[in-house]
C-alpha cells in the first residue's frame, strides 16, 4: 500500500484572520509581523522596502519640525495611531501633544492627540495616501494632513486642513521647492534639501 506524500509546509505561516477582521489590539500580539505593518478596515497591510526618497523625506521633515514645533508638541516618525477598533495606521511623521507621550513602552498613540499627520507617498501606497488614509485621518479629527510626493526626485508637498463643518480635508496649498505655512505652527522648509546632492548639481 503506497503512502501519499505529505503536502509541503510553508516556511512561515501567516495567521488566519478572524471572521470580523483583526483589531487594533491584535497588532501588538500577532507574531512575526513585518516592520511597519498597518491595520486598515480589519486587514493587515504590509509595506514595501523603503526607497531613498522616502527615507530622506521622512528624516528631513522629522528633524526640521523638531526644531520648529512648540514645546508642548512632540514630533514622532513612523509610529502607529489608533483611529478606531479596526484601523491602526502608521503615518510617516506625526506631531502630537507631548503629554500623551508618557512611556518608553508605548506602541501607539490616540488619534485625538495628533495635530498633524504626514505621509510620504511610495509607488505602492499612492491610493492609500491619496484616498484611504486622509479620509480616516479626517474622520478621526486630525486637524492637518500633509502628503509628500516625489516629482522626478524633487519633493512636492500637498497641504490639507480639516474643515470643521464638514469634517473633511480641504486643500490649502501645493508647494514646490519651498514649504511655507503658518499653521499648525510657523514652518518654512527648503524642500530642495531632500534631493540628493548629486542630483542638485545636475
Amino acid at each position: 500500500m503506497s503512502v501519499e506524500p505529505e503536502a509541503p509546509q510553508p516556511e512561515q505561516g501567516w495567521p488566519m484572520p478572524p471572521a470580523d477582521g483583526w483589531t487594533a489590539d491584535d497588532l501588538d500580539t500577532l507574531p512575526n509581523l513585518p516592520p511597519h505593518t498597518e491595520l486598515i478596515d480589519g486587514s493587515l497591510v504590509f509595506v514595501s522596502p523603503q526607497r531613498m526618497f522616502h527615507a530622506r523625506a521622512i528624516s528631513f521633515i522629522e528633524w526640521k519640525l523638531m526644531s520648529l514645533a512648540p514645546e508642548d508638541y512632540e514630533v514622532v516618525p513612523q509610529f502607529t495611531i489608533d483611529i478606531d477598533g479596526q484601523n491602526r495606521l502608521e503615518p510617516d511623521v506625526i506631531v502630537v501633544e507631548a503629554e500623551t507621550v508618557d512611556s518608553h513602552a508605548q506602541s501607539r498613540l490616540p488619534a485625538s492627540s495628533v495635530l498633524l499627520a504626514i505621509e510620504v507617498v511610495s509607488p505602492e501606497s499612492v491610493s492609500r495616501d491619496r484616498e484611504t488614509k486622509p479620509l480616516k485621518y479626517a474622520r478621526a479629527g486630525i486637524p492637518h494632513y500633509w502628503r509628500v510626493e516625489n516629482d522626478e526626485g524633487r519633493a512636492v508637498v500637498y497641504v490639507f486642513e480639516r474643515e470643521p463643518a464638514t469634517g473633511q480635508y480641504v486643500a490649502t496649498g501645493i508647494f514646490h521647492d519651498r514649504l511655507k505655512v503658518s499653521v499648525p505652527f510657523p514652518v518654512d522648509l527648503d524642500l530642495t534639501e531632500i534631493t540628493p546632492r548629486r542630483s542638485r548639481r545636475g
